[in-house]
């Protein structure tokens, strides 16, 4: 990679050679100047051309040019409580870890290589129907959640989860994919047989409308045609310890299936959009499964996440 900064960095103002009208040399701008090139590249690319010489180094690492990697909002989103020596350090840590906002029921972070936004809604920021019913849905702490509280699913019928964030919020001019972020308990039931819902629209508007399945291991037990005993909490089977057939596998391959994160955590994506920075209102997703009749359980939701597809 040296090698192949250290060419870019003499086509532009290397030493030697020159044509009949001079030679530039980027070295010779003042820092300020080159900084300023350096803020209409990328993260990566302010990176790759530290490498050059010192004079680029410094100019890589000025708060100008990274000041430009950053959301133009981000000080509006940045609690006071924090505290960067450098816009680099700031841009790094937002890469690294994620800050809580909007009273804690979102999760803000930057992708890397880009710094457009990612944001998760905690299941706090969720409509979950009956999700203050203490019979249906319950609200605990688990260690490696981000938020406060995560949505523990106890027994339901009735599956429906909604969320939204305002377009504005996110990058422009970027597609982003949102991914219902969850955990399976050793108990959970329901979920095999019958696929959910999930939707990603503009509020108001029809949305795209595809089918999932939330049962992690399904995909795996019906490629090897393993079939599992139903277990649920008002199912006869469980009880008479009966086998229910596993239905074919719907069209879409395994991104119909839950897949586990870097973090631990399972996660199925809802849907797409395109942010081109010119709709107002707001982005809405939604996870079903209201037409099976089917009681179902063992779910821990932390929220939706949204982020830029890469």
């Amino acid at each position: 990679m040296k090698s192949e900064v250290s060419e870019m960095g003499s086509g532009v103002g290397g030493g030697g050679g020159g044509n009949k009208y001079g030679s530039l040399n980027l070295t010779d701008l003042p820092q300020d100047c080159i900084a300023t090139v350096f803020s209409f590249t990328s993260p990566r690319d302010a990176c790759r051309l530290s490498l050059v010489s010192t004079t680029f180094k410094s100019a890589s690492e000025s708060d100008a040019v990274w000041e430009n990697f950053l959301p133009s909002d981000h000080q509006a989103s940045i609690p006071s409580s924090l505290s960067f020596s450098s816009k680099k350090e700031l841009y790094l840590s937002l890469c690294e870890n994620h800050i809580l906002i909007d009273g804690g029921r979102k999760s803000l972070q930057l992708e890397r290589v880009s710094g457009k936004k990612v944001y998760m809604l905690s299941a706090r920021d969720l409509f979950i129907v009956w999700g203050d019913t203490p019979t249906y849905w319950r609200w605990i702490s688990l260690p490696e959640s981000r938020f406060e509280e995560v949505a523990e699913l106890i027994n339901v019928c009735w599956l429906e989860m909604r969320g939204k964030i305002a377009i504005s919020m996110l990058s422009p001019m970027t597609r982003y994919k949102a991914c219902l972020v969850f955990k399976a308990t050793a108990g959970a039931y329901g979920f095999d047989f019958q696929p959910a819902e999930v939707s990603v629209s503009i509020a108001g508007a029809e949305g795209c409308k595809r089918t999932v399945y939330l049962d992690a291991a399904r995909g795996l037990r019906q490629r090897y045609q393993i079939v599992p005993r139903r277990i649920g909490l008002f199912s006869r089977s469980r009880f008479l310890g009966l086998q229910a057939p596993v239905p074919p596998a719907p069209a879409g391959g395994d991104d119909q299936y839950p897949k586990t994160r870097g973090d631990g955590w399972l996660e199925i994506e809802l849907g797409e959009f395109f942010n081109d920075g010119s709709i107002d209102g707001e982005l809405e997703m939604s996870v079903m499964e209201v037409d099976g009749g089917h009681w179902k359980g063992g779910l821990i939701v932390q929220g939706i996440e949204i982020r830029p597809c890469l």
